[in-house]
């Protein structure tokens, strides 16, 4: 397969790898300005007999994975075929695989080792529930991108590398990483995948795998053999690690672990065990900063129980539990710290707690209690909650204490808890986990300095008067929405409607604007620019997104860009655009009362976007918006 220069829309930059059936091609998606990924099958190359088959494949598995939306798994963007190829778009990693990095003898300490192994199972973990299972996990699946994040890619795809498809029967997989059920051809289970996971686990503990040799040798030890302990192979392992690793790699699959957290915690727990002397080391040693920290903290978090046993006093080092306590150091800004896992409090308590007076709690109850009666400067809870979910805290913290700055920090990408975090919780920023301590420091410190500047504002809500001279701008190319924003706005304010981002700079330039409603679905990178650009030069202009599109990444770098105010699915809920444009037509008029309010919208120069000529000429007329009307 001759490399093209265009797949569909996609503009094809490059070659990262080849198969039998086609090609992984590095692409540009000229619309929104996003590199991707390509993976492509020539149909020219496949039988008659074959091509039916193999399609339906590719497309299933395209429609499977695209389901899911997780960060720790490569996601699919889009599909599309022609007489010549069959395509799916995914999502660009820039890093290397693990496998690139056991080829270049890359070592791994047994706390990394725990941490690659639980990003792993916590992305199998999110597609084992969708009912999506992978069969082909390997180090050549994982992608490690640049600041240290699994990515596992090729979800089923390896199914679709057969003339048929899979029936029980069929042997698919990589010898030395298949279970014993997928030698034998029987039906295959997500315990599979686990013991893939185990095989990884046990080469990145002993620089081998349980079983070497060829396939018909590696095939006899997995049905017949049991591997050695990992401890016989390096001796610096605990036997707690070969209880964990002989279940894992069990010959019959209802002996293993049967979900992919249950693996995750025995693993943890094990490597907590091997690790307490360390963090008796940590609790002695001089204080630690960046990574070292954190990673010392989830140590000392981890090994509470085995620490007491080995007579470590952390209550006397982490005062606290799930009770809400305070830290004593420097008075400076209220951090309120909201996650139902201690470890993650620890972490972030002990990366904040030389610079502001850090509370954490694991009870969402209690965090509101607390707000109730102390002013926080910053609340940073987590999306997923087993009592009070992320967004429901972010809500209720905001009908009591609304010059708080939220953050929401979550190990998901779920598109409509994205989109209900800011809708009903007023979210500052956005913050993945696993989180870089340097943007997260960074993040916090604007945070802070915006609640410390409003904790003094009063903020006397604005009423909606019957008839306001700030109006709404609908920028769409077609007028379906305008249509919809004048019916329900048309009377209390102008509602005027652009075709193009050029018209709306005129509109912006001529008359004042409170609110701009646009959509940002596929083909609209321009608009997204346009969004990060305003609110960039303009943060009292309140934007509502309508949209389609399914791209959670990209509605995570408008929160962070552009501080949307609110985000509406297409199509579009008639009742729910109206209370969103009254609501936003009242949040402006607030600001205009009380202008102080727009510290906690204002953003920093969007690095992602390109100053194109068009940008340039965007940015030039919003700078010379900048107290024209407010």
């Amino acid at each position: 397969m001759t490399t093209p220069q265009k797949i569909g829309k996609y503009e094809i930059q490059g070659v990262l790898g080849k198969g039998g059936m086609g090609s992984v091609y590095r692409g540009f998606d000229p619309a929104i300005s996003r590199a991707v990924a390509i993976k492509a099958i020539s149909k020219t190359s496949l039988g008659e007999d074959d091509l039916k088959h193999i399609m339906q494949r590719f497309r299933h598995e395209a429609q499977a994975v695209g389901r899911l939306v997780h960060p720790r798994i490569v996601q699919i963007y889009d599909y599309g075929e022609d007489d010549d190829v069959a395509y799916i778009v995914m999502e660009l990693v820039n890093g290397k695989t693990l496998a690139q990095h056991l080829q270049q003898e890359a070592g791994y300490e047994l706390r990394e080792v725990g941490e690659i192994i639980r990003q792993l199972l916590d992305g199998l973990g999110h597609a084992h529930a969708a009912g999506v299972i992978h069969r082909d996990v390997k180090p050549a699946n994982l992608l490690i991108n640049s600041d240290g994040r699994i990515k596992v890619s090729d979800f089923g795809i390896a199914r679709i590398e057969t003339s048929q498809l899979t029936q029980i029967g069929d042997v698919l997989g990589t010898p030395h990483y298949m279970a014993p059920e997928q030698f034998l051809g029987i039906d295959i289970g997500l315990q599979a995948d686990l013991y893939s996971v185990g095989v990884i686990t046990y080469e990145l503990l002993t620089g081998r795998k349980p079983f070497v040799g060829n396939s018909a040798a590696v095939m006899h030890q997995v049905l017949n053999v049991a591997p050695p302990d990992p401890s016989s192979i390096n001796t610096k392992l605990s036997p707690l690690l070969d209880a964990v690793l002989q279940k894992a790699l069990a010959k019959k699959s209802v002996d293993r672990y049967q979900r992919a957290s249950e693996f995750a915690d025995a693993l943890q727990a094990a490597i907590d065990a091997a690790l307490a002397p360390v963090a008796a080391a940590i609790a002695a040693a001089p204080p630690l900063d960046g990574i070292a920290l954190m990673n010392a903290a989830r140590l000392l978090s981890n090994a509470s129980e085995v620490a007491q046993n080995a007579e470590i006093d952390l209550a006397a080092l982490l005062p606290g539990d799930s009770a809400i306590s305070l830290d004593t150091g420097v008075k400076q800004a209220r951090l309120l710290l909201v996650d139902d896992e201690e470890r993650i409090l620890t972490a972030l308590k002990s990366l904040f707690r030389q610079r502001y007076h850090v509370f954490t709690t694991t009870d969402g109850n209690k965090a509101l209690d607390f707000m109730s009666k102390h002013h926080v400067h910053v609340v940073i809870s987590d999306q997923r909650m087993p009592v009070m979910p992320g967004v429901e805290l972010l809500r209720r913290s905001y009908a009591i204490s609304p010059t708080s700055v939220r953050i929401l920090l979550t190990g998901y990408s779920d598109l409509a808890a994205i989109v209900g975090s800011i809708n009903d919780g007023e979210v500052y920023r956005f913050i993945s986990k696993p989180w870089d301590n340097t943007d997260l420091q960074t993040i916090v410190a604007e945070a802070a300095t915006i609640g410390l500047q409003l904790a003094d504002t009063k903020t006397p809500v604005a009423e909606l008067p019957s008839k306001t001279d700030a109006g709404i701008l609908v920028i769409d190319d077609d007028e379906e929405i305008f249509r919809v924003v004048r019916e329900l706005a048309g009377r209390l304010c102008p509602v005027i409607y652009a075709p193009d981002i050029d018209a709306a700079l005129a509109v912006m330039q001529a008359r004042e604007i409170g609110v701009v409603v646009t959509d940002v679905g596929a083909g609209q990178g321009q608009l997204t620019d346009m969004l990060k650009l305003l609110k960039q030069e303009n943060p009292q202009i309140l934007a509502i997104v309508t949209t389609s599109a399914s791209d959670s990444e990209l509605v995570i770098a408008l929160i962070n860009e552009a501080q949307i105010f609110r985000f509406v699915s297409r199509p579009v809920k008639v009742k729910l655009l109206k209370g969103h444009l009254h609501s936003a037509l009242q949040r402006y008029l607030t600001y205009k009362k009380t202008p102080e309010l727009v510290k906690a919208h204002v953003v920093q120069p969007a690095a992602s976007v390109n100053l194109s000529s068009v940008a340039r000429r965007l940015l030039t007329g919003f700078k010379a918006l900048r107290g024209k009307w407010f």
